[in-house]
């Protein structure tokens, strides 16, 4: 009796599913008889009665000059307002916005914003197997190739029985707004042409119903690509700092005798932190865009007890006091340079006794974050 009635329930999903289009899905179910009422009127009162206080509370708003008069009954779309949804970090919408439209702020400094911005649109046209009609670069506008979607095609979805030979064409223009200051950009969205065949008789359809969904889910999509491509740069670069990296005597910038790190700066800086916290050193202030750190070196993590019964390899020849380390960008490589706390650059000597220690904790991988 079970299996029947879950028989008889697929059939009847499936044939209401099959019969429900997507005109019929954005338009609420019933009758429109209201559309034949006529408006209320007034109630008159007799001039020998007083005039009751009415309250306007629930009052409907007159409608405005530019606001459409025959968007009612099956013209009438129920669907839910179509939001930007701002998910990459130091992203955002400004409130009240009708646009299709995302605020961006710069969080990489690796390259300018305008760059991170279109580099992640173009990947994701590219993924989505769509092309470019036209990119300007210096007019800020990239105008997309048609994209394509068919519902006929088949679903994989056990429980989709719908099939459907509607055709959607679509091309969208992104326009980039740079601030002056280059940390903060907005990409806009606009529909530019549509085209719809419902049947693959029928001819198309010329008009969106919904211009403003259309570019907000496009966009949503270009932004969920974005924020993918940062979780997985993030991750790499987790990794490489994760990562055992190799350093060698050498010189900075101004010839003083220092350590050369085979990893750029933006990964060399975070990895040192970390050496220097198994070292025994306390970071107490550090300036990262002028690449210098304050420390104080308070002995190795092994402590005196455990130095008893063996040799603590992490141990450094330093008196416990304060000192300066100044790291140098050098491209592909970076230099690190052993200060006292009156800037004055170890000497070579001290650095090349003090490199053994330093280097293997450097290249030393899985080093806690």
């Amino acid at each position: 009796m079970t299996l029947k009635f879950f028989a008889g329930s697929v059939v009847s999903l499936a044939i209401l599913t099959a019969c429900s289009s997507v005109e019929d899905r954005e338009v609420a179910s019933g009758g429109f008889a209201y559309l034949k009422n006529e408006p209320g009127q007034q109630i008159k009162i007799p001039a020998d009665i007083d005039t009751p206080n009415f309250n306007d509370t629930y009052k409907l708003p007159a409608l405005g000059k530019e606001a459409p008069r025959n968007i009612v009954g099956e013209k009438l779309s129920i669907l839910s307002p179509a939001l930007v949804l701002p998910l990459v970090t130091g992203s955002h919408v400004e409130e009240g916005s009708k646009a299709a439209t995302v605020w961006f702020d710069k969080i990489d400094d690796s390259q300018a914003l305008d760059t991170t911005i279109w580099n992640s649109l173009l990947a994701f046209l590219e993924s989505q197997g769509i092309g470019v009609q036209s990119f300007d670069k210096e007019k800020q506008q990239l105008i997309s190739d048609w994209m394509i979607i068919n519902e006929g095609e088949e679903d994989d979805s056990w429980y989709s029985w719908s099939k459907s030979e509607r055709s959607i064409g679509q091309r969208f223009e992104f326009n980039l707004d740079l601030k002056p200051h280059g940390r903060i950009a907005s990409l806009s969205v606009d529909l530019v042409d549509y085209k719809e065949r419902k049947t693959t008789e029928g001819p198309e359809l010329l008009t969106s119903a919904d211009e403003r969904r259309q570019e907000v889910e496009i966009l949503n999509q270009v932004i969920d690509h974005y924020e993918r491509e940062i979780r997985l740069a993030t991750a790499q670069r987790i990794q490489k700092i994760r990562q055992g990296l190799v350093m060698e005597l050498g010189f900075d910038s101004d010839g003083e005798s220092a350590y050369v790190v085979d990893a750029e700066y933006d990964i060399a800086w975070p990895r040192l932190l970390l050496v220097l916290r198994k070292l025994g050193f306390d970071v107490k202030d550090y300036d990262k865009s002028n690449g210098l750190l304050f420390v104080k070196y308070n002995g190795s993590e092994g402590g005196w007890w455990s130095n008893l019964w063996s040799k603590d390899e992490y141990a450094l020849d330093l008196k416990t006091e304060d000192y300066r380390i100044k790291v140098e960008d050098l491209g592909e490589k970076t230099s690190i340079t052993l200060l006292d706390d009156e800037s004055k650059a170890f000497p070579a000597n001290k650095m090349t006794d003090l490199f053994p220690t330093i280097s293997r904790t450097m290249a030393a991988d899985d080093l806690d974050i």
